[in-house]
Formats: C-alpha cells, structure tokens, sequence
C-alpha cells in the first residue's frame, strides 16, 4: 500500500521507538487502549491480553470474531492469511513479525525479522514465509528459523512483491526498475526498467501484470517481456489501492486539490475487454483499501483509514446500509487482507491490534489447508505418575532407551537363578462345585477378580484387600462403577428417561420426596436451573418480581416472576423455564457476553459451567436492576399495578448495591476519587507462591482483600499526561443487603488454595477440640469417632463435617469512621459473647448469613453440572408443609433432597468447586414488604389490536368478553392450543429395533382458543389468538395444528396475531380468578404453553372418557361415538376442538349423571372400548363432511 496521503501523524513513529524484542508503552500509545487493562505487577506481557472476548457471528454476515495485541502501540505494518496453513501473519513497523494459529487468534509464532525496518510486504510459501522489508528479503521458515536473507541495495526502497511462479519474484519500490528474483539459487535473475519509478503494488492475472505507481497511475504488462501493453491515469494524486478480479479492474486513490491531497470517494473502474473506464462507483466512505470478494457476485469490499466498511458491486450503487465499523482500537487502519477462502477479513490499526472478520462462527481461512505442525510437549513432563502399591500396574508404561549396552539390571548368571511365577491356587469356591468329565473340570465362575488378570505379586495375606473384586461383571454393576466415581450419586447430573408416553410415566417423586418445585434440565441453556431457585428462595426477591409487570415484550423480570408464581403452586412437581429462556435468548447482551450456549456444547459440557453461570449471575442481577429501574406505566396490560420500588434506585439496587469510592493516585501526588456501586464482588486471592507453606488465611481476610481492593497499576495521570504506576484503593460507603459473592475458582491454582485452607483449617479444628493429627497419618472410622468425641465435651459438628470446610456459615462486618471496614468470621459462641447482632446494627455492624452456595460439579463422564446448596427459611416451608423451621436441601435440576448443614460448605475441590456464595443480613425479611398484589387485572380479556399488519375485522374468529361477561370461580372454559416444532426430537435406535428418546422435540405454542362454556354465547370464542414467534420453526405440523407458513408473520398473517406475553396474562388471570378449563390432552398444552394449573381446575376428556389400563381415546373417535360428529378431517381446528371438548363434558354429565353413577357410565365406556377395538380405533370416512363450523352459532361469529 502506498502512504503518502496518509495520516501525518504516523511519521512520527521512528523506528527506534520500537524495541526488537521487548515492546513497551509508546509515548504515542492512545490512553484509551489500556484503560479497562490491569497490569499485572508480575510483568505479563501485554501481547498476550486479547482485546475482547468473541461475539456471536450470524451466518452469512461479516461480523468480528477476536482482536488480538501484536504489539501494544507499534502500528501493525501489514497483515497476509497463510496460503497453504490455517494461519494469519502480521508484521509491525518495528520489524517484528506474529503469526496467529485459526479463527481463535492463538499466537503460534513471533520473530524479530529486522531490527531497523518496517516490514511490507509478506508472502507465504510451501516450506516457509517471505518478508520484505526497505532494502532486505528474508525467507524464514514458520518457527522463525532463516532459510536465506538477500540484502538488497542500501539505495533500494522496497514496496511490493509478487510471486509470478512457485520459484520466480518480482520486487518493485520507489527506483526505476523491478527486480527478478529466482528463490531456487537467490540470485537477481533480471532487472526490468520502468518508465514510471514507485511501484507500489503489483497485481497478476492470465493475461497481465498490474503494476500501481505512486503518481497514479497503473500500467498492464506482458506477462514474458514485462512491456507496457496499456495504462491507465487513474487519479492525478496518487494511488492507495487497486484490485483485479475478472475483466474488471478497481482502483482508490487521492486526487489533487487546491490545498493538497485529498481522498477521492469516487472508485475508478475499467473494463480490461475493452480497456477503457467505465462510470466510476460513488462509495460513501473514505477509500484507503479495496479488495474484489467474489463469493456468488463479484462485489468489492471498501475500506478507509477510520474503521468504515463498504460492500457494493462495482457495476452497481453503493448503499449507505452496507456500511460496518471494525472499531479499530487506534485511530487509523493501516492494513487489510481476504483469506483465500473468502471466510475471512484481516484488519491491523495502528495501536497494534488485529482484527479478525468472518461470516462464520467456524471459518476456514483456505480451502484446503494442510496440518499445521506444533511443537512436541515435553514428554517428561507428561509421563503419568506410576504407583507401586498396585499389583495391576502396567510395567511397560516405564520408558527404557534403546541400547546395545548391557543393562545394570542384566546380573550375570553367576548371582541369579530362575524363579518361575508360582501360579496362584484355584479358588476354594470352584473346587466345591467342579464337576469333573474326564480329565477336564467344570465350575461356574465365582467373579472374585477380573477375567484373564492375574497379580504381578501374589498376596501372601488372605486380609489384603483387593479393590478390584469389587467391580462386577453385571451390566448393571458395571453402569455404576462404585469404586471409580468419587461423585456422590446425588450431585451427579440428572436426565429424563423418556418413553413412549413422555414424560408422563417418569417417576419425579423419586427424585423429590418434598413439595418443593425442581426444574426440567432438558430446555436449551437450562444451566441456570440452580440459580433460578436462589433468586426464588431470596424472599425480598421473589416477592419483588412476582409484583413486576411491565408492557416489554420480553422482559426477564415479567417471565421470572411467572416461573416463581408456577414455583408456588407446584406440590413438587417439577416446572419448566421454557418462557424465561426463551426471553433470555433474546437479550443482545446475553449473546454477546457468551451467556447462549449451542446444543452441542451444552449436551458434551465443553463450555466452562463455573465461568458461564459466574456470568450469567452478574448479567441477571444487572437486567434485573434495569428491569426495575423503568417507571413507564405500562399501556399495553392496562392491568398493570404501580411500580414496586421508588423513583431513583431499583429495590434491586437496594438489596444487591454496594456503593464504593475508587481512589487512584499518581507517584506525582494527583488523587482522583470516583464514586460506583456494584451488585457483587469477585474473590480475589493472595499470591499462591507465598502460600506453599500453608499459611492460614480466614475467608473474612479473603473478603475483605477482595472488598476493599488495595493494588498498584499503571493508569493515565491527567496531571503528567502520560501512563503513571498508581495506588488505587476502594472504601465502601454502603453495605448491601444480600452480599453475593462469585468465587472465581478457575484454574488449579485457586482450587488449591482452598484446599490448602480447608487443611489448615481443619487442623486448627481437630486441635482445638483436644486431638493432633500425624502427618501423612490414616484414620480408622473408630479412630475418627474417638477424635471427635473428647470426654466431658458436648461436640456438634462430628470430625467428618469438619473436613474440607474453610467457607464460615456467618460473617460480621463493621464500618469504621475512617472509611474502613472490619470482616471477621462469625460463629454461634461470638453471639452469646457480643449479643445479638441486631442490637449493633445502630453502630453500623452487620451479621451476614450463609444462604445459598452454587458449585460446579466435576464429572468426566457427564461434562459436569451446576448444583445449588439453599437454606430454606420458614416462610417456604409454612406455604408448603405448614411447618415452620429451616433446613439446608440440596438442589439439582428436579432432585431435591435435605442436606446436612455442613454439606453446604464442605468443598471436596478434586470434584465439587465452589462458584457462587450469597450472604444475606440477618432479619432480612424484616426490612422489607413482603405482599404479593397480583397485577394482572381483568382488562387484559378486553379488546386489543394484532400485531399483522393484514388483519381485518372480516377475518375475525372470536367475540372478545365484555365487561358483563367477565368469568367466576368455578365457570368453564373449553381450551385448546395448536403448536410448531422448533427442533426436532434426538432419537436412536437400539440393537433390538426399539427406538430410545434421548431428546424430545422443542415445540412452541402458535394458537391459543377458549370458547365460552356457559351462558347466551355458550361455544363461541373470545380468545383466538395466533402467537407471533422470532424462533426459526422447523416443522408448522400443518395437518395437526393447521398453522400454515406466514400465519405466524406479522408482514404477512391475516390472522388475529398477538404476542406469547399478553395470551400467557389472559390465561393467567383466568387460572388466578378460578375457572374450570375444559378440553382433550390439556396436560401437555399447559405444559409447552408453560402454565401451572391446579389439578382441580382442569376437566380433560382424555381422562374421564379413559379406563384404567387402556388406551387413551382421541378426540375425533370420542366426537363421532357420543356427538355423531366428523371432526379434524383435512386438519385440526382449535375452536372446533375445544368446542367438541365442551360437547363432550356436558355429554359425560348427562351419562354420569353428574357423577352420581359410576357403575352406568362404566358399562358406556365399555361399549367404547369394544366398538373401538372393531373399528380399531378408526372413523369412518364422511359421506358429507359435517363439523361444529356449520353450526348456527358459528355463523354469528362469521358474522363479526
């Protein structure tokens, strides 16, 4: 690329500014670049830092996947994607050059390639890299290695090079002529003249060589005698860029103008048939790079210097919508490339960063790109440990060199003598029951070892104990693996086996013997299950929520407060988060933060389950505080209540929001003090090199280092206008209620610091209470339980709870007056010698109580979970057991299970991590308004607009209710709803032919009916809404729901179309005012529909026209028996069907005589029954079509 024109600003960036191998701050450095980067004191190089984390990318759109620091403020030179490796390369204007291995950027190479010079230009090959600086080529291999360096002359300045075969090139620059390189011999081959000096790009096709000079212009050349055959004048500055795709060549550049250079917004465009310019491309950008991208067109990618991107055909208009920003770190873009397979745009600023563009979550950066080759590990360092005290042990795992040399361990023959294996004697059980034929034994086989295994070693003891006789060779032994899985079996991730009928013979009392509500796991992203019930268990919480009601289509906190009100009437039945996940799906910020995980990873576990909910803890409490913060009276459920929290701050805010003063000061003694809140802290631990010895550290000394951040950093002083190390500290201005705290525990080197805690906490523990611990000592379990029972000393907990705790259940904290804060942990003992903490919360001391721990399971067999340990306090249990006490359970996915207290805080950290801890004030509950005012009001029934734009009132199906209409307690309604797959169901097939369900199909409500049940009006709709969905659907299932394609659009649908939101609020008033639904199958509508009924509220004709033991009965068999009606011909109807429910309750009534006699009605069902079985089950075909539609009541309806 060609800089004149450019920026003034880069000349300033001398070479010498940059250092060869160690880059540090540029005086030029944007203050911006490091402002949200804390510098590690350790000296971590800041290359390493990635600029951001990757962001969802949408198939088919260019959007941006990584940024990486090259070098942190030396302008990236130029940038080349690896022709033949799936690698990116990158050059610096200090001569440096990185190579970044696929689309996750991971840095594979860095070299100094010249130590005064730019590089610019780069070109790959088979064996290695070319690099072309001012006066020097060097061919390098991919490590770094040279392979030759030709030094040009010193009077040479080089711009570009080209690579006309596998071994010639072509090297032009700013002198009168174009050198010939042969890359077999590296010799200059041919000089060839050039009449106009600055070559600064060179293009070739199968009939020319392009060559771009600074004045301008750009000449065609013959491909053997490099003579000019055409040029073009194409602008009378000078060129910045041009490509050549086709017969059409594409050039930028800058035209001369009275007060200079200016950049000319007008492309110029030449057809190479005819050679001449045709009408040049007006782009609404600044162009400095152009590139031809043909995929299906051959349109051209427009880039200027300020980060503005430009899509348009060259034969076409430029539209303004086609423009992105690559939001370059520093001011300028200085280089850009297209990977050959077109997936990928390469973008370098002049801050150092690179950014990386695909149209693709997985791009390739070529077609067909061989392995690349990694460096081997250390294979020291990877050899596993070996235990001698196993007899199974594999000696072949010990490595022994090849040699000719006799071996230390080869005694001569003299010193030893041949001792054969003694073979181990026959157990005692098969020589009791051998039956002999002949000369050959048989005997069926004990399974006391494993088959065809014998000891390295025989046991001369019968009371060794052999671990591997316990493993069975039952198939149901071997499924459990007891002696292998160290996961206790109620922490191991849960799955629903489903069968033929569903989930409808699953057993979840099996799981959940409390009346407490789990949740199904099988929903995308349902991770989050275990920190759901924490918000839920949080009563201050779950009582603000379930009082939010806002007119926002998708609104987290409207959908939590619905999933809390089904927690609530749930009697241990589990519940499903379909709609808050399906709303959480659609939040931007969630996908960008990496929150939505793809099946795939979610089902193998590859996602980082103790990072991903840490996030997701940080991301709810924010949207959630947002969600509160708007005070708009909503409008579209005019049934709304008031606002539940105060103009200002959100009670969110009030409960989670601790408020902060940052204070930094300079070495020059400028202090800035910025006051922020926060809605929870992150642990931040000593340094584990100082910690080998185990030194004791209280979690309250952990989180009060964490609380109040003391560090020093480098950061912008205002005052000496440049980066300056730093003091900052952080004082607390105000406790929060709920303390949450996100533990952090991601690497091994957090994992053992708790675990080096935990052991010096629990012997500090065994020693107060009057008994040592040896070191590298076992314990009999007697010896436990005389440990942990000194004489005369009442002792709570036992020697087993106490292990693997280092987390206090109570902690206490104080504000100062200076500012400061005092944390302390706090036990039972420190109440009854400092009272209670309720009387010192006047001097500004809090008792905060362990409520909630969330952990990670670890499980390689599983991919690993998220559990939840939750105190359930006495308001839970008095709605649901009547009882009032607390009690610790334990909570994963739908099993729940009471726990010990001490299980809460016990971390075993080989496989349950902590994450996530929430710390509430004591007498919480106290502080705030704990009613619960239901804000759905009747008005949501009434009359309301649809969202299609092509809705009519001629193609209206129902009657709304009018304010006479409204229903009572106790009257009915017939209900059906219509559904479409969203995904389909993940089945396989067993080696017997039966089919397994492993996953079942995602459905999505798409039409909800009810049709009056009583009165003038009885059978007549006043709901029939078409549910408008952003979901991609995969099946309309057209002959079951009738939905067709475009129904559910709003551009296009004449149907009466709402969204999920205001039909979900019209059925939940109907549930919460007591009437009775009638209808066929309603278990598994209320279900996908995400509803709680209570069971007395429901008349569902598949159960009372049902026998035990017997088949369910369709509803179009029911009709055509008992009504003499042909419904569901071509397809289904829901008003149709939810009248023909109707008919038949009133029909059950009549033959049941109200229910007052079983034994008749059991004589019709029987009937039923043998007239199915002969008709198997069949209707018979209709002369006459005739169904509920020909009604007369229907045509008042259609009269509408």
């Amino acid at each position: 690329m060609n800089f004149e024109g450019l920026d003034p600003g880069l000349a300033e960036y001398a070479p010498a500014m940059h250092s060869a191998l160690d880059p540090v701050l540029d005086a030029h450095l944007n203050p911006s670049l490091l402002q949200n980067v804390e510098l590690d004191p350790e000296g971590v190089a800041l290359e390493a830092l990635p600029v951001q984390e990757s962001v969802h990318i949408m198939e088919g759109v260019y959007s941006e996947l990584h940024s990486v620091v090259a070098e942190v403020g030396v302008p990236v030179s130029v940038s080349h994607f690896d022709l033949h490796e799936e690698m990116l390369w990158v050059g610096s204007h200090g001569g440096h050059a990185t190579s970044f291995f696929g689309p996750a950027l991971e840095r594979y190479s860095s070299f100094q390639v010249n130590g005064s010079d730019d590089i610019r230009q780069i070109q790959s090959l088979e064996n290695g890299i070319l690099f072309l600086t001012k006066n020097n080529l060097k061919y390098m291999a991919r490590g770094g290695l040279i392979i030759f360096d030709y030094l040009l002359d010193e009077n040479e300045d080089m711009h570009s090079l080209l690579l006309t075969d596998s071994s010639t090139l072509l090297i032009g620059g700013l002198q009168n002529h174009i050198l010939e390189i042969d890359l077999n011999t590296v010799q200059e081959t041919q000089k060839y003249a050039v009449e106009t000096p600055g070559v600064t790009i060179m293009r070739q096709t199968n009939r020319f060589f392009f060559c771009g000079h600074t004045s301008g212009k750009v000449s065609l050349r013959d491909l053997r005698t490099f003579k000019v055959e055409h040029e073009f004048d194409a602008f009378s500055g000078s060129l910045s860029d041009f490509d050549v795709h086709g017969n059409l060549l594409a050039a930028c550049g800058f035209s001369s103008r009275l007060t200079g250079l200016a950049c000319d917004r007008f492309l110029k465009v030449y057809d190479l048939r005819m050679m001449r310019a045709i009408t040049p491309l007006q782009v609404h950008v600044d162009p400095a790079f152009l590139r031809f991208i043909p995929t299906y067109t051959s349109r051209l990618a427009i880039i200027s210097q300020s980060g503005q991107c430009q899509f348009c055909e060259p034969t076409g208009l430029a539209n303004p919508a086609d423009i992105f920003h690559v939001n370059p770190v520093g001011p300028l873009l200085m280089t850009f490339d297209v990977s050959a397979s077109k997936q990928a745009l390469a973008f370098g600023d002049s801050e150092g960063c690179v950014h990386l563009w695909t149209d693709s979550p997985e791009p390739s950066f070529n077609p067909y790109s061989r392995e690349t080759e990694f460096a081997l590990p250390c294979l020291v360092d990877s050899l596993p440990p070996l235990d001698w005290s196993q007899d199974l042990l594999p000696l072949s795992l010990i490595p022994v060199p090849l040699t000719t040399d006799t071996l230390l361990s080869d005694w001569p023959a003299a010193n030893s003598a041949p001792a054969p294996r003694r073979a181990p004697p026959v157990d005692a059980e098969i020589l009791r029951t051998m039956k002999k034929v002949g000369f050959i034994g048989y005997a069926p086989n004990p399974r006391t070892r494993l088959r065809n295994q014998i000891p390295y070693r025989l046991k001369e003891s019968e009371s060794e104990f052999d671990s591997f006789s316990q493993v069975t060779e039952s198939p149901v032994g071997r499924e459990e693996e007891p002696h292998l899985h160290m996961v206790s079996k109620k922490y191991r991730k849960v799955t629903i086996k489903y069968s033929k009928l569903g989930l409808e013979d699953f057993d979840f009392k099996h799981y959940n013997k409390t009346l407490f509500a789990g949740l199904e796991p099988h929903i995308p992203n349902a991770y989050c299950n275990c920190m759901i019930q924490v918000l839920y268990f949080l009563e201050p919480v779950r009582c603000l929520i379930q009082n939010h009601l806002c007119q926002k289509e998708f609104c987290l906190a409207c959908e939590l407060g619905f999933l809390f009100h089904m927690l609530d009437l749930s009697r241990g039945d589990p519940c499903q988060g379909n709609n808050f996940l399906r709303a959480f799906r659609t939040i931007p910020e969630a996908s960008a933060l990496g929150l939505i995980l793809a099946d795939s990873d979610e089902a193998s576990g590859k996602g980082n389950l103790a990072r991903l909910i840490q996030r997701w803890n940080r991301f709810i409490l924010t949207q959630l505080h947002q969600d509160m913060q708007e005070l708009e009276v909503p409008q579209a459920y005019r049934g709304a209540g008031g606002s539940f929290c105060s103009s200002g701050d959100s009670v969110i805010g009030q409960l989670f929001s601790c408020e902060m003063e940052n204070c930094s000061l300079c070495r020059c003694g400028s202090e800035t003090v910025r006051a922020s809140s926060t809605l929870l802290f992150t642990l931040s631990y000593p340094d584990g090199s100082k910690n080998k010895t185990g030194k004791n550290y209280d979690f309250a000394q952990v989180l009060k280092r964490s609380i109040c951040l003391d560090q020093n950093t480098q950061a912008w002083c205002d005052t000496c206008e440049k980066y300056q190390p730093t003091i900052q500290t952080r004082n607390i201005r105000h406790l929060p209620d709920i303390l949450v705290i996100n533990c952090e525990v991601n690497s091994s080197k957090e994992a053992d610091f708790w675990r080096i805690q935990a052991e010096v906490a629990f012997k500090m523990a065994v020693k107060k209470r009057g008994g040592e611990i040896a070191k590298n000592k076992e314990f009999a379990l007697a010896d436990w339980k005389e440990l942990g029972s000194p004489e005369g000393v009442l002792v709570c907990p036992s020697i087993e709870e106490l292990k693997n705790v280092w987390l206090p259940f109570s902690i206490r904290m104080k504000m100062t007056k200076n500012k400061g804060l005092d944390v302390c942990n706090w036990t039972d003992g420190d109440e009854m010698q400092w009272g209670p903490a309720r009387a010192e919360e006047e001097h500004g001391v809090y008792v905060y109580d362990l409520m909630a721990t969330v952990v990670h399971i670890l499980d390689s067999r599983t991919g690993g979970s998220l559990v939840a340990h939750i105190k359930v306090g006495e308001t839970y249990h008095q709605r649901k057991e009547g009882v009032t006490h607390q009690q610790w359970y334990l909570f994963n996915d739908f099993l729940i299970e009471p726990i010990d207290k001490h299980e809460a805080v016990q971390f075993d950290m080989n496989w349950k991590v902590p994450a996530i801890l929430y710390y509430v004030k004591r007498n919480l509950n106290s502080r705030y308004n704990l009613n619960i005012k239901n804000p759905i009001e009747a008005n949501v029934l009434l009359a309301e607009a649809s969202l299609a734009r092509k809705q009519r009132k001629t193609h209206t199906t129902f009657i709304p209710l009018m304010l006479n209409e409204m229903p009572q307690i106790g009257d009915l309604v017939g209900l059906d709803a219509e559904f479409v797959t969203l995904n389909e169901e993940e089945a396989e097939l067993r080696s017997d032919g039966t089919k397994s369900t492993i996953k079942p199909s995602q459905m999505s409500v798409a039409r909800i009916t009810c049709v009056r049940g009583q009165g003038p009006n009885e059978g007549i709709p006043f709901i029939d809404d078409y549910i408008s969905t952003q979901e991609q659907v995969v099946d309309y299932l057209t002959q079951y729901s009738g939905i067709k394609p475009g129904d559910l659009d709003a551009k296009i649908s004449s149907k009466h179309l709402t969204t999920l939101k205001s039909t979900y609020l019209k059925l939940r008033f109907l549930i919460d005012i007591g009437v009775k639904f009638v209808g066929h199958g309603l278990q598994k509508d209320f279900r996908v529909i995400n509803l709680m009924v209570p069971k007395d509220q429901v008349l569902d004709t598949v159960y009372l026209f049902h026998m035990p033991r017997k088949r369910m009965i369709s509803l179009r068999f029911l009709a055509w028996y008992f009504l003499d009606l042909k419904i569901q011909g071509e397809t289904h109807d829901s008003i149709e069907d939810a009248r023909t429910a109707l008919q038949l309750y009133r029909k059950y009534l009549e033959l049941s005589k109200n229910g007052t006699e079983p034994e008749s009605f059991h004589k019709v069902l029987k009937g039923l029954y043998e007239k199915g079985r002969k008709m198997d089950w069949k209707v018979p075909e209709p002369e006459g079509q005739t169904s509920p539609k020909n009604a007369a009541v229907f045509s008042s309806v259609l009269a509408l």
